[in-house]
């Protein structure tokens, strides 16, 4: 077994995304990973120690977790608005909501 591991680590912006491939040790965690991408560098608005979460593979982790070889470490940003908050007020201002998202009325 090599003593090594290939990370892909990615941060979604409103328009793009920064993806960054890295050859870790063994043993690195998710935050080992975020580290050595750059991001934190090129990107100080993230915080792994507050508002930003991290993931592999869309499930969430702590920093500390140990990844595995082609993992995908995902940085993700924080919520503008609560999706049941926004949820409760459509269905307080009588909006009928389709099935995927939209107005009922868009339809037809």
């Amino acid at each position: 077994m090599s003593d090594s591991i290939n990370i892909e680590v990615v941060y979604a912006l409103d328009q793009r995304q920064e993806l960054v491939s890295l050859k870790l040790p063994e043993g690195a965690t998710a935050r080992d990973a975020v580290e050595a991408s750059g991001l934190l560098h090129k990107y100080p608005e993230i915080d792994l120690e507050g508002a930003n979460k991290l993931g592999v593979f869309a499930k969430l982790v702590k920093p500390d977790t140990v990844l595995r070889d082609r993992d995908r470490v995902e940085i993700y940003r924080p919520l503008i608005a609560d999706p049941k908050a926004v949820r409760k007020k459509r269905a307080d201002e009588g909006k009928v909501m389709k099935k995927g998202g939209g107005s009922a009325s868009e339809e037809e």
